[in-house]
């Protein structure tokens, strides 16, 4: 974990929505804490470091609440719909050698077979992972593939410790003739005979 992922808390004994602007209004952000039986703890966090943590999926980070070091992982992000700044966050409470169960984004990497096209049909896995290393993608190779090829999810290569969570048969990756060369392909054909 890098030391860019680590963010002090201040704990906070205001809510409501005047609060929580007068927070934001400091360049502070409201979050919530919990998990693993603990009761919510509402804290406030410096928003532009937190800002730079949530761009990275499944984002975890060493928060400082009064001297005590805590794990969290990044649950959700609430946003304003359209200055797109953050109004509120929820963390929760991560154990070392803890797994969790996140969704991971797919990247497709490689060239398929000339004149082929590689159709990625799903964006994101779900995988259960070491919560101290999430993986920040997971690559699907497509070099050399030809036409009907099919990737699954059962068939992807996962980081170590990960494991799939859902079917197997899934349709990740589809490789196609675009339909207009498929076409010309066969009027050519045709006219030869």
């Amino acid at each position: 974990m890098s030391a860019s992922n680590q963010l002090v808390g201040n704990r906070r004994e205001s809510f409501g929505k005047g609060a929580a602007r007068k927070l934001r209004a400091a360049g502070q952000t409201p979050a919530v804490v919990y998990g693993h039986g603990t009761d919510p703890i509402h804290v406030s966090v410096e928003t532009h470091p937190l800002s730079l943590i949530v761009r990275h999926a499944n984002a975890l980070i060493e928060l400082d609440l009064s001297g005590e070091k805590q794990l969290v992982l990044v649950k959700d992000v609430q946003r304003d719909p359209v200055r797109q700044i953050i109004e509120h966050i929820d963390l929760i409470v991560i154990n070392q050698g803890e797994t969790v169960d996140v969704e991971v984004p797919l990247h497709v990497t490689g060239e398929s077979f000339s004149g082929t096209n590689a159709l990625q049909e799903l964006n994101t896995i779900h995988l259960s992972v070491p919560a101290t290393s999430i993986p920040e993608n997971v690559e699907v190779s497509v070099e050399g593939l030809e036409e009907g090829a099919q990737i699954l999810a059962g068939a992807i290569a996962l980081p170590e410790g990960a494991s799939l969570i859902g079917d197997p048969e899934q349709l990740v990756v589809n490789i196609v003739v675009p339909r207009g060369a498929a076409e010309d392909e066969a009027a050519d054909e045709a006219a030869a005979e």
